[in-house]
């Protein structure tokens, strides 16, 4: 009779798969680069133009083999500002991304690539249109009131 070892694959160990081991890092790899940058930002970056408007990172995307990473920003303030704030982002990535390298204690850092986040400045303006409606349908209710009293 032979015995054999074998190894215990990844899936009987954890209980998940190995793709979803894959995705539970990259999230937490996210998470970090998230947590870092804004930090990076608010006290490494000395460039003006990052300071010209207010700066949130709303998420983080990162690759699968974690070489690229998306940084998604909302910026709130004037237009004008906005596309000088992005300039700033995109000069100070070489920065960030070696910084995050040392930090995170990573063989190679991903690059990034930061993207401007509209979603804040749609969400007021469906706030505004709801708010427009608001009004108008109580004007109207108003006047249906007026004419039935008249």
């Amino acid at each position: 009779m032979r015995w054999s070892i074998h190894r215990q694959s990844p899936e009987l160990k954890t209980g998940l798969s190995p793709s979803m081991a894959k995705g539970r890092r990259v999230e937490r790899v996210a998470s970090l680069i998230r947590r870092e940058v804004s930090e990076l930002l608010t006290n490494a970056v000395h460039d003006e133009r990052v300071r010209k408007g207010m700066l949130t990172i709303t998420d983080v995307e990162v690759s699968g083999d974690l070489q690229h990473c998306k940084i998604f920003v909302s910026i709130y303030g004037r237009d004008t500002n906005c596309e000088e704030v992005m300039d700033g982002l995109s000069a100070a990535s070489s920065f960030l991304r070696g910084e995050l390298g040392r930090r995170l204690q990573m063989r190679r850092a991903p690059e990034i690539i930061f993207k401007l986040d509209k979603g804040m400045e749609k969400g007021a303006s469906v706030l505004n249109i709801l708010e427009q409606l608001k009004e108008a349908r109580q004007a109207s209710n108003k006047s249906v009131q007026d004419d039935s009293i008249n």
